[in-house]
This record gives structure tokens, C-alpha cells and sequence, in this order.
């Protein structure tokens, strides 16, 4: 098997708990069926998710998200195939955004077209070392 990351980023619509949880329930029951794992990062500003796994399964998933309305202004930010998994044991790892990921203003003026796939791929890894199973 081809394991396969993908990381993108979009603006919430309507975001609140019970929106995030209904996101949340959906990919930890879809993605053990495909053998997907990966964390979402998130706040009312942006959701920013890793998904990793087999590079189709990954690329259905990642459709259903662009035709998902919970989700405005999807930018694809990295697609490329990998060796290992960030996130092994996680079917979605949920983090609310910490005071080490960018501001809402840096944010808003376009970070995330300027960042480079080493630092993003830092966030899920400072992500992945704050686990607490």
C-alpha cells in the first residue's frame, strides 16, 4: 500500500461545539473503515487537517470535504506520498488551536500561502507530541 498525506485548510461555516462534534463523530466513524488517521486543528477562524493513509481513500475523503458546506475557502495546502504516519493510532485527533499556531490576523492576511510544507508539517507534529491517549 501507498500511504499518502494530505493537509488543507478552510474557514468553519457556522462554527460552535456541536458543529465541530458532528465533524468529529463522522470522521471517527469513517475513517477506520478506510484506514485513514489524522488530526484537525481548530478554532471558529480555520480548521487545518492532516489525513493520512491509502492515497485514494485519501483523495475520496478529501472530495467529500470540498462538497462538505461545513467548510468555506478550502485550500489544498500539501499532497505527497509518506513513509510513516503522524498519527498511527488516531482516526481524527481533535486540537483547539494553541498559543504556538498563528494569530488570527496572520491568519487572515494569507499565512498559510506563504508557510512552508516543513512548518506546517511542524504544527502536526507538535500536535502529535502533545498526544494524551
Amino acid at each position: 500500500m501507498v500511504l499518502s498525506r494530505l493537509i488543507y485548510s478552510s474557514q468553519p461555516f457556522g462554527y460552535d461545539q456541536p458543529m465541530l462534534n458532528g465533524i468529529l463523530a463522522d470522521a471517527r466513524t469513517y475513517n477506520p473503515k478506510n484506514d485513514i488517521t489524522g488530526a484537525l486543528i481548530c478554532r471558529e477562524d480555520i480548521f487545518l487537517q492532516l489525513l493520512e493513509g491509502p492515497e485514494d481513500r485519501i483523495l475520496f475523503t478529501y472530495n467529500k470535504i470540498i462538497n462538505d458546506d461545513r467548510h468555506l475557502d478550502i485550500e489544498l495546502l500539501v499532497k505527497e506520498l509518506c513513509d510513516r504516519r503522524i498519527f498511527p493510532t488516531w482516526s481524527m485527533k481533535d486540537d483547539p488551536a494553541k498559543t504556538w499556531f498563528w494569530t488570527k490576523d496572520e491568519i487572515d492576511s494569507g499565512i498559510l500561502t506563504t508557510v512552508s510544507k516543513s512548518d506546517l508539517l511542524g504544527v502536526f507534529d507538535k500536535v502529535a507530541l502533545n498526544l494524551k491517549d
